[in-house]
């Protein structure tokens, strides 16, 4: 069984900086980690790994820096790490990334056939949720999207059973393998790197694969080019001027008397308004 992890190194959401010009997110200086939502679909691999033996490839679009965040997966378990990388991927948004993303899976795939794919539900620093779907459709998988649990996975019959978060309950899913499951937060909770695997993982190989490694032909569907994505404007919310105003009052029935006049003070047609809903219960209360 081989499963693919999809991840991406991202800046740390605490210290991110817009540039003022080009709207993009300026990544020098600030600290890098593994996007949160990724690590709960790889602990959910080798959570598998662990129950069938299963291989787990860690895979990510980016510049070299992006080795670190292969190497701290590999620590964590994962078996092989590939670093796609190559200068003509720059600006890529969401849809140049699936592109390359689903290029070097359909590459990985001819080595070594692929059962599952597996993504963080969205990326902190563009949150999107994307590029799971657009990998699923460029490679012709099934889409199995916000997975909270695995209930049954069948390799020998290539079916698979999950439970998805939908507004207003759980759906229970079944598909067939292979498919892209992009999951959930609190899916499950990330294991701690023991000493030899980071020995392991600093020692590994991380394998990058330029444009040509991953199969890429067509290089005006990466990068700027086959991003048609265009931000108009980044800007942080406006500070409120209105300050808070604090009511005092010696008991709690004063507090809320001197309250309630504040409150009539600043929106008389809110009062007016409540008298007049007194006013028509009085009459309907006269009637009955």
């Amino acid at each position: 069984m081989h499963i693919a992890v999809c991840i991406k190194q991202v800046p740390d959401s605490a210290q991110i900086r817009v540039h003022p010009v080009t709207n993009t997110i300026m990544r020098q200086g600030v600290p890098a980690i593994v996007n949160p939502f990724d690590l709960f679909a790889l602990e959910e691999a080798l959570r598998l790994k662990d129950r069938l033996g299963a291989q787990v490839t860690v895979l990510t679009m980016g510049t070299p820096q992006a080795e670190d965040a292969l190497r701290k997966c590999l620590s964590y378990g994962a078996d092989r790490a590939i670093l796609v990388t190559d200068k003509v991927f720059s600006g890529a948004d969401t849809l140049a990334t699936s592109y390359v993303l689903a290029s070097a899976l359909r590459t990985l795939d001819a080595q070594q056939p692929l059962d599952l794919v597996f993504t963080g539900k969205q990326t902190i620093d563009g949150d999107t949720a994307q590029v799971g779907p657009g990998i699923a459709i460029r490679l012709g998988y099934q889409l199995l999207t916000y997975v909270s649990a695995i209930r049954t996975l069948d390799v020998a019959a290539r079916r698979i059973v999950v439970e998805r978060r939908a507004e207003g309950g759980v759906q229970v899913l079944e598909s067939r393998l292979p498919v892209v499951v992009t999951m959930l937060e609190g899916a499950n909770e990330m294991r701690f790197a023991d000493m030899p695997g980071m020995f392991r993982a600093a020692r590994q190989e991380v394998e990058r694969w330029d444009r040509a490694a991953a199969g890429i032909e067509d290089i005006k569907q990466v990068g700027l080019k086959g991003s048609p994505t265009a931000v108009a404007q980044v800007f942080g919310p406006k500070p409120r001027a209105v300050k808070a105003v604090r009511i005092e009052g010696e008991t709690p029935a004063a507090q809320a008397e001197a309250f309630v006049e504040r409150l009539f003070a600043d929106f008389p047609q809110l009062e007016d308004a409540l008298l007049d809903h007194l006013d028509q219960l009085a009459t309907l209360g006269a009637r009955s």
